[in-house]
């Protein structure tokens, strides 16, 4: 605390936890909670000289907000166009209605397509199809709906870009698409294995349930959910290029923000959409949300507080990096449970920016610990990540309301597995060099 000015201090954390706290209690939208926030932050950090309105422009990761709009927008050309309608179809015809085979190509197909599109996307295009074909069988939706939002959330670990948390981590620590892919893609195809084993026995009764009308699932034509097929090849062709660009983005000196926008701008120019209804699409509540959680982690910095608390886990990691990096993915998990994954990883981003800047202190292995906490600890409750509120919502419509006890019995047991199962990977990559 020597040399932190008390009231900015004081000032900093109260807006901060009366911030969090609304965006954990959800009686009010998260964007205006944030937003709300982040004008406070500003207010009291101008008249406490602390913090201005020129600091919290500065304080954004633009980068990070390029990732996303170009990421939205090549979503928003691709969703109306039925292919990942298609594969779910596909999917269930080679499970010929079977449900055991049915939750685990799914899965499948749910869990690919997370490694490329955010979580959230992949859950609304993906969970209408389930139903419907639940519905046409006969069975249950609820271990597909829970299962298929579980493993997008393991999944989305793989990328740089499968997962919210992945891209503003990537933008903070400078890690490209290859680095998240080479270090953790293997841990996410282990915990993807043991996830939907895990799924699998705990469903066993459900998925035991005989199906109905077989015969009218095996008489779907899946190529009919494609809708619009030159632009499925276009979006394809536009999608191809914008990964190839992820891949190689470093040695060409590009930031992934400019190859995700670059990625989208293909996609406009060739599809020439009617842009009114896309940016009518476009999650801007999400981009104003992140702008706002930057601002004021950036009036947090600004009064001492990620100094404090940086000087605390340098402590820790030069005593013992193993250490610092299991209780890093452990209270990431735990936090991204009670406060979703979004806002703990912004708010951690300037400790281990902090922390990479001083001598002697290998932090890669930090960054990688942070990455698998929030993105398996997202599982832990049904306000671990917004793919799981959706949902929860969607879930509601149907009739099947997903309660925190329906979620303990499954996706809370996942979180631990994967967790655990992160740690011990982690810890051995560390042991024999690999991070």
């Amino acid at each position: 605390m020597e040399g932190v000015a008390l009231v900015p201090f004081v000032i900093s954390i109260l807006a901060f936890i009366l911030t969090y706290t609304g965006i954990f209690l959800e009686r009010v939208h998260r964007a205006i909670v944030a937003i709300s926030g982040a004008v406070a932050m500003i207010a009291f950090g101008t008249w406490l000289s602390f913090y201005t309105a020129h600091d919290a422009v500065k304080s954004v990761d633009f980068d990070t907000i390029m990732l996303l709009l170009g990421m939205m927008l090549v979503v928003g050309l691709f969703k109306e166009t039925g292919f990942f309608q298609y594969l779910a179809i596909r999917a269930a015809k080679l499970a010929r209605g079977r449900p055991l085979l049915l939750l685990l190509y799914l899965g499948i197909v749910t869990s690919v397509v997370s490694t490329v599109l955010d979580n959230v996307t992949t859950i609304i295009i993906i969970v209408p199809v389930t139903i419907s074909l639940a519905d046409i069988l006969g069975i249950s939706p609820f271990p597909f709906l829970i299962s298929e939002v579980l493993l997008s959330n393991v999944g989305g670990v793989a990328t740089l870009i499968g997962d919210p948390p992945n891209i503003l981590i990537g933008s903070a620590s400078g890690f490209g698409f290859v680095d998240f892919l080479t270090h953790l893609a293997p841990i996410v195809l282990l915990a993807w294995i043991l996830a939907q084993g895990m799924l699998l026995l705990l469903f066993r009764r459900e998925l035991s349930q005989p199906p109905s009308n077989v015969e009218s699932l095996l008489g779907m034509d899946e190529r009919r959910a494609i809708v619009d097929p030159v632009t499925t090849r276009r979006m394809l062709v536009a999608l191809a290029v914008t990964i190839l660009l992820f891949f190689i983005h470093e040695l060409i000196g590009l930031e992934p923000g400019l190859v995700a926008l670059v990625g989208a701008c293909i996609g406009l120019l060739w599809v020439r959409p009617d842009f009114d209804r896309i940016l009518h699409d476009i999650p801007w509540d999400v981009l104003l949300f992140f702008i706002a959680l930057f601002v004021i982690v950036g009036g947090l910095e600004a009064s001492g507080v990620i100094g404090v608390l940086g000087r605390s886990i340098t402590a820790l990691s030069q005593y013992s990096i193993p250490l610092a990096a299991v209780v890093i993915l452990w209270a990431s998990a735990l936090a991204s449970g009670i406060i979703s994954n979004v806002p703990f990883t912004i708010a951690m981003l300037p400790i281990l920016k902090g922390l990479a800047a001083t001598p002697g202190i290998h932090v890669a292995p930090l960054w990688w610990a942070l990455a698998i906490g929030v993105g398996f600890g997202a599982n832990l409750t049904p306000l671990g990540s917004a793919a799981n509120v959706v949902v929860a919502s969607l879930s509601e419509s149907i009739g099947t309301k997903l309660t925190f006890r329906r979620w303990a019995g499954s996706g809370t047991w996942v979180a631990l597995a994967t967790c655990s199962l992160g740690t011990i990977a982690l810890l051995i990559a560390i042991r024999i060099g690999l991070i």
